[in-house]
């Protein structure tokens, strides 16, 4: 259950939570705090795709750009990783791990938090209850507390994924569609093909032919 730092990932149940929490836009928008943001909560800091050579507004094939975007967040995902491993020095459990990857990518911070340098002095109790120094701005509140739960408890956020609609820079907070978890992570990490299925869908093409 335990397992050491530096070498730990995200789990499925963490992936969705911050999937929940992060929303899904699949064209450029800007955040609270006039960032130019892509997908899910993607910026040009993570390194990949640059929001600012996006085309702006809804795109009309949107199955095909939550590929992308999907493509994307993968690739995030083991950047903030790679950080949340580098900067816990403690055994921590998955759900402590999972808000840590959480925390961080919402705020950037994981190397320099509080919670996290009391973290790495074993008081977990007292990590926990530092997480919520941060709660700015106001909106951010209950994702703090969500984290925070998820953290102490093992609790998990659960729900369907919202995909938003924007118009220009601006998400216009009207769902476009909604993913279900099994969707996501089907996306995320297709399933590989049985043997079995191959040979199938090989004479299938010949049959056709």
């Amino acid at each position: 259950m335990v397992r050491r730092g530096l070498n730990m990932k995200i789990s499925n149940k963490g992936i969705i939570a911050l999937a929940l929490h992060e929303g899904i836009v699949p064209a450029p928008y800007l955040d609270t705090k006039g960032v130019l943001t892509y997908g899910i909560g993607h910026t040009v800091r993570a390194g990949g795709i640059n929001p600012n050579d996006l085309e702006v507004g809804m795109p009309l094939d949107v199955p095909n750009a939550l590929q992308t975007v999907f493509a994307q967040f993968k690739n995030d995902l083991k950047r903030y990783e790679n950080d949340c491993n580098d900067a816990i020095k403690v055994a921590v459990n998955q759900h402590e791990f999972d808000a840590a990857v959480s925390f961080h990518y919402n705020t950037g911070a994981i190397k320099g938090a509080t919670w996290v340098k009391t973290l790495n002095t074993g008081d977990h109790v007292l990590a926990g209850t530092q997480i919520m120094n941060w709660k700015k701005p106001a909106e951010i509140i209950p994702r703090r507390e969500a984290e925070q739960t998820l953290f102490r408890t093992g609790k998990y956020p659960k729900g369907n994924i919202t995909v938003w609609k924007v118009e220009g820079t601006k998400v216009i907070w009207e769902a476009e569609r909604y993913i279900t978890p099994e969707e996501m992570l089907d996306i995320i990490q297709p399933k590989a093909k049985s043997i079995l299925t191959i040979l199938v869908e090989m004479f299938l093409k010949l049959y056709a032919k």
